[in-house]
């Protein structure tokens, strides 16, 4: 954030420091087109959620647990016990009778530190939060603006192009900050100069800088967190961007601006509100009882969890006659046991959706670029769906599609085309509101541009980590997953997490082709392992709005005619079971009418997404291959016995764990908080800059997901529990995984996610409580009684 050529004395580089420190607690919010759930709470989990409780308070206003009556009235029913409330009263420094009087009482509203904003909205009676808010949110929609309006703006760091912006902007004197316009002109072209002139106006010390920088950064919402991702993203890639401090420079002018025009007001209670600035963030009693409470809810979840894995340990001998391996993602677990069902012949198998080549793709006739992996991978691949003989028209057509909305939304033309073409386009506008199903377009089959060696050694790693080195079947269906919805803003978000927010597809399809290479194969052997020459691979996709399986690239007839022809006999059968008991949980759903939810215009819930996620298992399908866990579970296939050095457990720990983590986080945030870590309504929702959405017409970008994802109506659809991170695997390999890996142990040190162990028979025996394992055996024989 310094610069060689400038020496800045030791106060400004203490700020400076607090600067990056609070840009670091803000999560990062990724565009509409390739969203990516996160962790609202990323820059916390280094504390206990007590901890984080007492901040968010102070810099937001938030409370992050749920309403205390919902833990009463579990504790009534006895779904939360006297030893879940004895367990974590321990753990938090209070007593299980607390526990009990504190879930019937309550909570205290917490309420944030004021801005000088809010200092001076009391004093004049303008609301100045939400005009710095709309003036803010006019700018950066025009600033971020990722193609949707037609004249960009030009491409200029943050600062300087709002700095370009305010110095001509009237509104704030009209509202009564008078001079605010030839202020910003004066300021220095460097915002380095331009935050340490407004911290010294403000009086911000290093003692209160912290938890100011911090509060005022949470006033941005949206933008503050659009534009840490882009920090984010180059940190992830080994560089740096400063975005999030320039805003935050921003965002001090406006408030020294504000103290500066009203100082004769402000500054006595300016000055009492900084000393609570820079007092020590400590949690309250009250946030240990919520923690605690939090603490008992999420053990009765983890009993609850043991209780309904019920392991199936025979007939894991045999070469079964097909093997399908699908995403994680909770939603493919009802597929999974449905096909698995609907023919006893077929096994299927987890692995991330990515099935392990994070690729950067091109699509057919596009010359954009998607990142076809989780974003905690920098894509190390490159590929393409080129086709030569259709690819010019491809690309011509897209570009008269393009060229036509365009003509038909611009300024000049839009009025003169609704009056001379608007009645052509009855028919078109009354068939897009009818809902029918929908299918994406197939594009020609990926390619890769690797050597050989470079092919041989992706391919063995895959199969590593998929726990499949053998007992191959003749034929294996790689299957991904992807939600075909319209009128959809967040569709993304639907889509296969660890595609990038993007359908698997193309994963599945690289892969198929991969292990169907002649050359790979020969290769393999040296890796040890071989592929029977009768085993075909076929890649498919599974719409999990639909619960169709689409096939591709399978031959047409040959040798495995017979296999296609019984996949696609279970596919139908398990499709059919699997939207059957999805249709059960979304509002108006039946069976027949799922297909079409994702082609109706005005659906709210198309499907339900990962709502509900509570849990993560890494252990053979045969431990939990007889049970039903109602679509709540992340499944990946994990054989210990067969992991050298344990490098597969920990590649699972710090990746998919994570990414799991990020999911349920993000869900759990978007439904205890969902005024500041959810998008709102979606009924209300404008797309701005091609980015995300807007409440209303104007204002702060909505981060987080839409109340719809977690809500029917009535109630919370996604219940606000830690996620139980379920691993088969020795304790001694788990604890020196979380010994390298700091980040990581942090999530079940401080209680934001639950880690427990599995033996090899498929029950869970321990539970990891932070650096020491315990019994856990007599908390899932009462569930079991229960």
């Amino acid at each position: 954030m310094t610069a060689p050529n400038l020496n800045f004395p030791g106060p400004a580089l203490e700020l400076f420091a607090a600067a990056q420190d609070a840009v670091a607690q803000i999560p990062p919010a990724f565009p509409l087109a390739a969203t990516v759930v996160v962790n609202p709470f990323l820059g916390q989990t280094g504390a206990p959620r007590a901890q984080t409780a007492a901040r968010m308070a102070r810099v937001a206003g938030l409370r992050i647990f749920p309403a205390r009556s919902g833990y009463a009235a579990r504790i009534a029913t006895g779904q939360i016990t006297q030893d879940d409330l004895t367990a974590a009263a321990a753990a938090h420094g209070v007593t299980a009778h607390d526990l009990r009087n504190a879930a019937m009482q309550p909570a205290p509203t917490p309420s944030a530190l004021p801005t000088v904003a809010e200092l001076a909205e009391a004093a004049t009676g303008v609301d100045w939060p939400e005009f710095l808010a709309d003036r803010i949110g006019t700018w950066a929609a025009v600033h971020f603006d990722k193609g949707q309006a037609f004249w960009p703006a030009p491409d200029m760091p943050a600062f300087a192009a709002w700095k370009a912006f305010a110095s001509r902007d009237l509104t704030p004197g009209i509202a009564g900050l008078s001079g605010f316009a030839a202020h910003v002109a004066n300021l220095s072209g460097d915002p380095r100069l331009a935050f340490l002139d407004a911290c010294e106006a403000l009086g911000l010390t290093p003692a209160t800088a912290p938890v100011c920088f911090h509060r005022l950064l949470m006033t941005l919402e949206g933008w503050g967190q659009y534009a840490r991702h882009i920090g984010w993203l180059a940190e992830r890639d080994g560089g740096t961007d400063d975005t999030l401090f320039q805003m935050l420079t921003i965002r001090l002018v406006w408030e020294a601006a504000l103290l500066e025009r009203f100082g004769a007001d402000l500054r006595h209670d300016w000055q009492a509100v900084l000393a609570s600035y820079g007092a020590p963030v400590t949690p309250s009693r009250d946030d240990l009882l919520d923690a605690a409470l939090q603490d008992a809810s999420d053990r009765a979840a983890e009993r609850a969890l043991a209780a309904r894995i019920v392991p199936s340990l025979t007939g894991d001998t045999d070469r079964p006659a097909i093997q399908a391996a699908f995403c994680i993602d909770v939603r493919s677990e009802v597929v999974r046991r449905a096909l698995e069902q609907a023919d006893t012949g077929i096994r299927t198998k987890g692995f991330a959706g990515f099935f392990g080549l994070a690729t950067t793709h091109q699509s057919h006739g596009s010359d954009v670029t998607e990142a076809r992996a989780p974003v905690l991978l920098r894509p190390g691949l490159r590929t393409s769906a080129a086709d030569p003989v259709t690819e010019t028209a491809t690309r011509i057509s897209r570009r008269g599609t393009r060229a036509w909305g365009r003509f038909k939304m611009a300024a000049v033309s839009a009025f003169a085309f609704v009056e001379a073409a608007g009645p052509l386009y009855i028919a078109k506008l009354l068939r897009d509101t009818q809902a029918r199903p929908r299918s994406a377009p197939i594009d020609p089959a990926p390619q890769i541009d690797l050597p050989l060696p470079d092919r041989v050694a992706a391919a063995a790693a895959v199969l590593r980590a998929m726990s499949l080195t053998d007992g191959f079947a003749r034929l294996i269906l790689i299957a991904g997953h992807g939600a075909t919805v319209t009128n959809a803003p967040h569709g993304s978000a639907l889509q296969c997490g660890a595609c990038g927010g993007h359908a698997g597809d193309v994963n599945a399809r690289l892969l198929a082709a991969l292990l169907s290479d002649a050359e790979v194969r020969d290769g393999l052997l040296a890796e040890g392992i071989t592929l029977p020459k009768d085993t075909l691979f076929v890649a498919g996709l599974h719409d999990t709005v639909s619960d169709a399986i689409t096939l591709f690239d399978a031959p047409k007839g040959g040798t495995h005619a017979p296999d296609l022809a019984r996949l696609r006999s279970a596919l139908k059968l398990a499709g059919k079971a699997a939207r059957g008991e999805r249709a059960a949980l979304l509002p108006r759903g039946t069976a027949a009418t799922l297909p079409s939810r994702g082609g109706d215009w005005a659906e709210l819930r198309p499907e339900w997404g990962l709502a509900g996620c509570n849990a993560f298992v890494a252990a053979p399908r045969r431990a939990t291959a007889g049970s039903d866990l109602g679509g709540r579970v992340f499944l990946h296939d994990y054989d210990w016995q067969a992991d050298r050095d344990f490098a597969t457990l920990e590649l699972i720990l710090t990746a998919p764990v994570v990414v799991a983590s990020w999911i349920s986080l993000q869900y759990y945030g978007s439904s205890v908080a969902p005024q500041v870590f959810g998008a709102g309504n979606k009924l209300l929702h404008n797309v701005t800059g091609g980015i995300g959405v807007v409440e209303g017409n104007g204002g702060l970008l909505r981060a987080g997901l839409p109340l719809q994802s977690v809500h029917d109506g009535d109630a919370l659809r996604h219940t606000p529990d830690r996620l139980s991170v379920v691993m088969a695997a020795p304790a001694h390999a788990i604890s020196a995984v979380l010994t390298r890996h700091a980040g990581l142990r942090e999530l079940f040190d401080n209680g934001w996610l639950a880690l427990l162990r599995m033996d090899d028979a498929g029950a869970i025996v321990e539970r990891y409580e932070r650096g020491a394992w315990q019994p856990f055996a007599a908390q899932q024989d009462q569930a079991r009684v229960a």
